[in-house]
Order: structure tokens, then sequence, then C-alpha cells
């Protein structure tokens, strides 16, 4: 019984605390304290300047060789594509209208990484989950953004710019922060006292402030609109993704940390990002922010089941 209450706690303080940010984010939005304001300006903050400069801070303080492994990201990597492809080839018998295809299949294999992701490692494993969680989610955002272009262009019958896609990529803040980490990683560059303070101020507020702005944007009212593709994705995203991503890493040996990171990064909600590329391609947005509110209400509690099944088996 003992060890049922010691993995159901550790569960619910990896869990606990994003789902009680999100829920102040949702009842400020409501009292009216939070406005489209704040939430438009404090995600601008948080992907522009906070989340780089926690990425960074993360990294460069941190020997690479000692705290990534190539064939954690390397399995992440194969594993996003593969689900990727299954599920663009799923989406053809189950998913009508066509058009919205890219919707489903962006909502069921993109994860809020960056956020909530990275806020399960944190909880979870403090320091050392920030440090793995770091490298992998800097190179499997290029991947899905990439992979998001490609779904929603192929089911509203547009050609992807590959210049717009490159474009995105150089010019992400999460992209250029972790790059310019990486060589004062490598070549173990002691930073000035006045840089890191600085940075580790904007790193704080990181992850409260994503969170907060996050619930606050979250409107469950059009949840009853589209709710058979929502329910789809949701299933994808919640279930069947984290699962398989799960078992594929358990069988190939990965334990501890790592396997933590690999669950946790895959059991993480839709990422928002995915509304504002739908929106911006003309794709069905409505759609899309379902997707991100069920799964992000969900995520809490699949998240705590995955957790407890994999402390039960002295996995994680």
């Amino acid at each position: 019984m003992s060890d049922f209450l010691a993995i159901l706690e550790f569960s619910f303080a990896v869990t606990g605390p994003i789902f009680v940010i999100l829920a102040l984010g949702v009842f400020l939005r409501r009292i009216g304290m939070i406005t489209d304001g704040f939430i438009e300006g404090g995600s601008k903050l948080v992907f522009t300047i906070a989340l780089p400069a926690l990425l960074f801070l993360s990294i460069s303080k941190t020997r690479i060789a000692d705290s990534a492994s190539l064939g954690m990201i390397g399995y992440g990597l194969l594993a996003t594509l593969l689900i990727f492809m299954v599920l663009e080839w799923l989406a053809k018998f189950i998913v009508h209208p066509e058009r919205d295809r890219g919707v489903v299949v962006q909502g069921a294999f993109r994860s809020n990484f960056g956020v909530i992701g990275l806020a399960y490692c944190v909880n979870a494993y403090g320091e050392a989950g920030l440090v793995t969680a770091s490298l992998y989610l800097g190179l499997v955002t290029i991947l899905v953004n990439v992979l998001g272009v490609v779904t929603l262009s192929r089911s509203l019958d547009k050609r992807p710019g590959l210049g717009r896609m490159a474009k995105g990529i150089a010019t992400n803040p999460l992209i250029i922060g972790i790059l310019l980490a990486l060589p004062v990683s490598w070549l173990e560059i002691s930073l000035p006292g006045l840089v890191l303070q600085s940075g580790r101020y904007f790193a704080d507020m990181t992850l409260p402030l994503a969170l907060l702005c996050t619930g606050a944007s979250l409107n469950f009212r059009s949840l009853r609109l589209e709710l058979g593709n929502t329910l789809l994705a949701a299933v994808g995203k919640l279930l069947v993704v984290p699962a398989v991503f799960t078992l594929g890493a358990v069988l190939l040996g990965f334990r501890g940390v790592e396997l933590g990171t690999l669950a946790l990064m895959a059991s993480a909600p839709s990422a928002a990002a995915g509304y504002v590329m739908v929106r911006a391609m003309g794709g069905n947005s409505t759609l899309a922010a379902n997707i991100i509110a069920l799964t992000t209400l969900g995520s809490i509690l699949s998240t705590s089941v995955g957790i407890m099944a994999l402390r039960s088996l002295r996995l994680m």
C-alpha cells in the first residue's frame, strides 16, 4: 500500500502543479484579470525571450557529451517520423472531410514540448530533466514543424514552400537559443555573472507565465463543434501516440530519466503553435483549437496514469 501511495504521490507531483497553474489561468481570464492583450504579449515574451533563455542556460552550462543521449534523441526523431507516417495513412480512411485530415494528424502527433512537456520533465527530475529534455526539444521541434507544414499542405492542396519552411526554422527563437548554447557548452566557456543572472530571471518566469497564458487561452465552449474529429485527434494524442512511443522506448532498453523524458514529452498535449499554423494556412482553426483544449485537459489524467504504470514497473 505504501508503494502505491508513493507512486501516486510522485505522479501527481509531476502533473498536479501543471493543472493548478492552468486552472488559475482559466480563472483569472474569467474574472478579467488576464486579458487578450496579456495573453498575446505574455505568449510572445515566452516564445521569443524567456524560453530561449531557459534552453540556452540549461545547455550552455552542461557538458553535452555527459548529459545528452544521442540514442535517445535518434529514437525520438525516428519514432516521431514513423508515427507521423502511420497517422497520415490512417487519416485517409477515418478523417472526413479531406481538408481536416492535416489538422487531425498534426493535433495527434505534435506535442506542446516547450511548455507542458518541459514542465513535466522538470517536475519529475528537476535539473536533470531540464538538461536531458532541452536538446531533445530543440531537434524534435525542427522535425515536427516541417511535418506539420507537410500534412496541412497535403490536406489543403497547397504546395509547401521550402524557402518558407527553412526561414521559419532558421528564425525560430528556440532553435536560435539552442544553437547559440552548443558552442558555449562544447568549449566550456564561462559566461559572465551578469549574463547568467539576467538569463535566470527570464528563465525562472518561463514555465509559470507560459502555463498561465495557456490556461487563459483555452476555450472549452467550442468543444461541441467538430466533436468527432476532435475526439479522434485526442485519442491519438493522449493514448495511442504516448503508448506506442513509450513501448518502443522500453523495448529498446531506455530507462530512468531518458525513458521518462521520452514518455513525458510524448504525453504532452497538442501544441498551441499548431493552431497558429492552421489558421495561417487557411485550415479549420476551430477544430485545431478544440484539439488543443481537449488534449490539454485530458493530458493531466492520461499522463498521471502513464507515470503510475512506469513507476510501478520500476522503469521510470
